[in-house]
Parts: C-alpha cells; sequence; structure tokens
C-alpha cells in the first residue's frame, strides 16, 4: 500500500448465511448433510482507495452495505472474502455507545475507551478536560451512562472518539443524534481535523453534509460499489437510482453515469407504472381526504432537468405537479402546495388564487394539471410537501381532496443562512476603506 494511502479496500465482499430453521443452524455449524442456508451478500467485490486527509462520504439506499463496510474497516466485522489494509491509528463512531459499560459512570467509560484503544492512564489524564469540554454534559460524567438521555450519550461518545488523536476518524450516522449546536460544533472539528491531514470517513443520509464537507462521494448499491467522484456527481446519480432513472447494470460495467431514461424531457420509469408518484415513497400517515369532488391522481417533483426527483439543490430551480380529476362539476377549483419543516411548522407555499390564475368551470371527468415553478431557497434538510385542490361553493370553502405530509423532499446545500430560507445577500466587507 502506498504510504500517502489511509485505507484500501481490496475485493472486499461480505457473505451472511441465512438459515429458515434453527436446526439448519447447527446442522451447518457441524458440517452435516448439504448446504441448508440462503446465501446473502451484504458486500460484493469492493475495491476502493482512500488518501491520508481526504473527507470521504459513503452514501446509499437503506441496505446498501454502508454500516457493514464501517464495521469491515475497523475490525468489527471479518470479510468473507478481500482484504482492508489501514494505514494510522483508527477511532471510530460506529453505533451508539458502542464500547461504553451502561453500569459505568461517564468518566468511568472515558478511562475504559481510552484503554481499548492503546492509550495509557496517564494519557487519558491529560486528554481528559478536552473530552469533558467538548461533550459539555456537566455533573452527568459522574453519572451511570444508562440514564443519559441519546443526545448526552452521543456528546461523550464523540467526544472520546476525537480526542484520542486518531489517523483516521470512522462515523456512521452518530452525528443525526446530538442538537443543532452540537452538530455544528462537530462539523467544526470536521474541519480542523482536515487542516491537520487526518482522514475521516463518514455515512450519512443528510446529502447537504456530503456535498459541503467531503472531497469525495462512494456510491454504494445493494452492496455493490457503484460509483465514487465528487459529492456532486454522486448526489446527482443517487438521486438517479431512488428515481428508478439509472441504468444501474450499465454503469456497474463502466457506463456513463449521466446516462438516464427519459422520454421528452420527463422521466420515464423502466416499471409497468409509469406516474409520477410511482418515483416516490409515499408517507404512510400521509393524512388524506376530500369531499369527493375530486382526486389528486398524479404528483410529482421535478429538477431543473426535468428529472422527477425528491432531491432538489439550493439555488436550482425545480417544479410541482399535481393532476386532478373531477368527479363532479365544480367551479374556480384551487390548486395548491405547501412546505412543512419535519417539526409541522408551515414554512411557505402557494395556490392558483393567490398567483391571480382563473381556472375556470371543471366538468366531470375533466383533469388538469397545476404546475408550480420557483427556485429553491429554503435552508438545506428535510421538508414535508402537501398538495390539495380546494375552492368556494356558495362563498363557503371546501376541501375537494387533500394530501397532507405525502412526501419528504430533500434540500442540499453548500452553505446555509440563518432561519428558514436564504435571502441570497449580496454580501461586502471593509477595511480602511479596501475591499476584503
Amino acid at each position: 500500500m502506498a504510504n500517502d494511502t489511509a485505507i484500501r479496500v481490496a475485493d472486499v465482499s461480505k457473505m451472511y448465511k441465512l438459515f429458515d430453521k434453527k436446526t439448519d443452524r447447527i446442522w451447518d455449524a457441524l458440517g452435516i448433510g448439504p448446504k441448508r442456508y440462503e446465501e446473502k451478500y451484504a458486500l460484493n467485490h469492493l475495491d476502493f482507495e482512500i488518501k491520508k486527509g481526504e473527507t470521504v462520504g459513503i452514501i446509499g439506499t437503506n441496505g446498501a452495505g454502508k454500516s457493514t463496510l464501517l464495521k469491515i474497516i475497523t475490525g468489527v466485522v471479518y470479510p468473507t472474502e478481500g482484504d482492508v489494509e489501514i494505514n494510522g491509528k483508527i477511532s471510530a463512531l460506529l453505533e451508539l455507545g458502542a464500547g461504553f459499560n451502561y453500569e459505568y459512570t461517564g468518566l468511568e467509560n472515558v478511562y475504559l475507551n481510552g484503554l481499548m484503544t492503546g492509550l495509557t492512564r496517564k494519557q487519558v489524564d491529560e486528554k481528559l478536560d478536552a473530552v469533558l469540554e467538548f461533550a459539555d454534559i456537566g455533573k452527568y460524567i459522574y453519572q451511570p451512562v444508562k440514564s443519559y438521555s441519546s443526545g448526552m450519550f452521543v456528546r461523550l461518545a464523540f467526544a472520546v472518539a476525537i480526542n484520542v488523536d486518531p489517523d483516521i476518524l470512522i462515523v456512521d450516522e452518530a452525528l443525526s443524534v446530538g442538537d443543532v449546536f452540537f452538530q455544528a460544533k462537530c462539523y467544526r472539528k470536521f474541519e480542523e481535523f482536515k487542516r491537520l491531514g487526518k482522514t475521516i470517513l463518514f455515512v450519512s443520509h443528510d446529502l447537504s453534509t456530503i456535498t459541503r464537507y467531503c472531497d469525495r462521494a462512494i456510491l454504494l448499491n445493494k452492496g455493490h460499489m457503484l460509483s465514487e467522484g465528487t459529492p456532486k456527481d454522486m448526489v446527482d446519480l443517487y438521486k438517479k437510482v431512488l428515481a428508478g432513472a439509472a441504468d444501474v447494470e450499465d454503469i456497474e460495467a463502466g457506463g456513463d453515469i449521466k446516462k438516464t431514461n427519459q422520454k421528452n424531457g420527463i422521466l420515464t420509469e423502466a416499471k409497468t407504472d409509469d406516474s409520477w408518484k410511482s418515483h416516490f415513497k409515499i408517507n404512510p400517515m400521509v393524512d388524506e381526504y376530500g369531499d369527493g369532488s375530486a382526486k389528486i391522481v398524479d404528483f410529482g417533483i421535478f429538477d431543473d432537468k426535468g428529472m422527477v426527483t425528491d432531491t432538489i439543490h439550493k439555488g436550482s430551480n425545480f417544479t410541482i405537479r399535481s393532476k386532478v380529476k373531477f368527479m363532479k362539476e365544480v367551479q374556480d377549483p384551487i390548486f395548491t402546495y405547501a412546505f412543512k419543516n419535519i417539526q409541522g411548522v408551515s414554512i411557505t407555499g402557494t395556490n392558483t388564487m393567490y398567483e391571480g390564475i382563473l381556472t375556470g368551470t371543471a366538468e366531470e371527468g375533466d383533469e388538469y394539471v397545476a404546475e408550480f415553478s420557483q427556485e429553491m431557497n429554503l435552508q438545506g434538510g428535510e421538508y414535508l410537501l402537501s398538495i390539495s385542490c380546494t375552492g368556494y361553493a356558495q362563498g363557503e370553502f371546501k376541501v375537494y381532496y387533500r394530501l397532507y405530509d405525502v412526501i419528504s423532499v430533500t434540500v442540499v446545500s453548500m452553505q446555509d443562512t440563518v432561519g428558514f430560507y436564504d435571502m441570497f445577500s449580496k454580501t461586502q466587507v471593509t477595511k480602511n476603506g479596501k475591499s476584503l
């Protein structure tokens, strides 16, 4: 392995045996009889290298093999085939509280984890103040960790992980547990690690974090390494995979990662169900109701390339479409959309009445398609989309059909500001009359 390489993964596969019955597992362990299990590959022949000082993100759908890969790199799990070479000292935060004894106090766990990573008690003593300052859990450091909230738990675990002076830091989604202030502190630490030339490898479903902090990203799909490259390219490819718009077999064979299945500029999914909504994961708890006069038969979000997606880059243009079929005659129907944050707070939205569009009389059997095109100015994060068809009859407000919180939308941002949305301010600072 080259001296500038921190991690080398060479033809790594991980196979698990799936047994139908407990007795089959026993016979297999004893080596008696024919094969009684199904082979399930969590990882399939992965090859890549990570250079010293790189910050690399790993993305992919649930079940892609992300966490399994990190466990193999850290030695928690052994590969079925292939090799992993590590050049440097690793500190890992794979699971909340991994390596902690729940009966011990936080302070006792600091010493326990320090000794497990090879530090002497004297070295832990020297780092203790830094650990306690970063964790910032006050007097709880003297309480058993079984009494901690999940937030306190991860604060202490992360504080220990980063203060053992690792060459390589590996994190698996743990930061999503802490509050926003703790997350900001962690990312500042990431930036400090990068300046010191340390290597960071982490899994995250937060695509904004991947885009903002990583030098490179690796995309896994069903145990295969689909591709690696710039964070933006990998996030774009991930969006296509989620939407069924990527020719996965062609990409694995070395084809163009920008290839999509398109027809007339609109994505056509390689399924028998060709609706827009078939590309999205629908909220199983969606609040769906109406008086029966109309029904939203289809809906979708389209990015600036006309591709169906649930992931929008901040600052880019996108379109929301809803297709409504009318079961009765309706005068001047109003078509709407709204975004909420995950706490349920309405952030923004509009409707055809606000926009001054006269929709006329919808006859029974008519289909309308409402389009709302705009620039995405929301901050990076997760949002919930609601759409509806409403109106007024004899001066009384009517809900003809409504879908509350029907799908989630991810906004990917390279730079956020304060609050819910960005004013895109033009900023200038002068020093002694000269612009900085």
